[in-house]
């Protein structure tokens, strides 16, 4: 199957740089509607469905390859592969940003600038990392997703997307979780959360944007300083938007953003 298919690829835009963008956990394509419209005058703009999420296909879901997020980066090399990409900018939001990594590291040269949206190597504390999570954190997590994924989603998006005073935000988001089927999403969520590459990050030697949140509960800033002390050529920029999706929250702020670090 064409992996441009099996993810649901979309292109738009035009340019000499293609910049490829990769939602995180619970989300899709959808995800970067208020941000990647603003590079398609001067790039071009890849979307896509990592498998079990949005349009993509679900019958080309296999437990063994999706089992760790290796999986998940193979399928970024085989669509920046049929597309023939090269130096292309990787942006990822949360899970999506080490799936890139990992694909980066991989298949050199298929990138050249890494943009990591509200990141995290390993959400589990293990001394003296701060992940922001227990063990027993994500153990209760996992159980309690496991019984009702939407039930979990529709109490849980609140708390990610941060911004209370704005509801629809996390209307949104849940809605987004609620387009992710379930058994895919449930074993995607114990890949996501219970995952440590923190071994691969010195390996990323690409110019490397951070964005870092304020009172982000699924990456706390000492995840951000960890990540830009261990990343070789890093730039680590602590936004002033709140929670754990400025892409959805602050889509002004994430624009410019990156714009200013793809224009150094």
């Amino acid at each position: 199957m064409s992996p441009l298919l099996r993810n649901n690829v979309r292109v738009t835009g035009s340019g000499m740089r293609t910049i490829v963008f990769g939602h995180g956990f619970g989300c899709d394509l959808n995800a970067w509607a208020d941000v990647a419209p603003a590079f398609e005058t001067e790039a071009r703009v890849v979307l896509f469905d990592h498998v079990g999420a949005g349009l993509s296909d679900l019958s080309a879901y296999d437990a063994l390859k999706y089992g760790h997020l290796e999986g998940y980066a193979q399928d970024v090399i085989e669509i920046a592969s049929a597309l023939v990409l090269q130096d292309a900018v990787f942006v990822g939001h949360s899970v999506s940003a080490m799936i890139g990594m990992l694909a980066a590291i991989k298949a050199p040269g298929l990138f050249g600038a890494m943009v990591m949206v509200c990141p995290s190597p390993r959400y589990v504390d293990d001394f003296p990392y701060v992940g922001g999570f227990s063990r027993a954190d994500i153990d209760d997590l996992l159980e309690v997703l496991d019984a009702n994924f939407l039930d979990w989603s529709r109490a849980t998006t609140p708390a990610i997307m941060g911004n209370a005073e704005r509801p629809e935000l996390a209307r949104a988001l849940g809605d987004s979780f609620c387009r992710t089927d379930p058994t895919i999403a449930k074993a995607f969520a114990r890949v996501t959360f219970l995952s440590d590459v923190r071994a691969s990050l010195p390996l990323l030697d690409l110019p490397t944007l951070i964005l870092q949140t304020q009172a982000d509960m699924v990456a706390p800033i000492e995840v951000g300083e960890y990540m830009h002390v261990t990343l070789p050529s890093s730039e680590l920029v602590l936004m002033e938007a709140t929670g754990h999706c400025p892409h959805m929250s602050a889509p002004g702020e994430t624009i410019a953003t990156i714009k200013r670090f793809l224009a150094n």
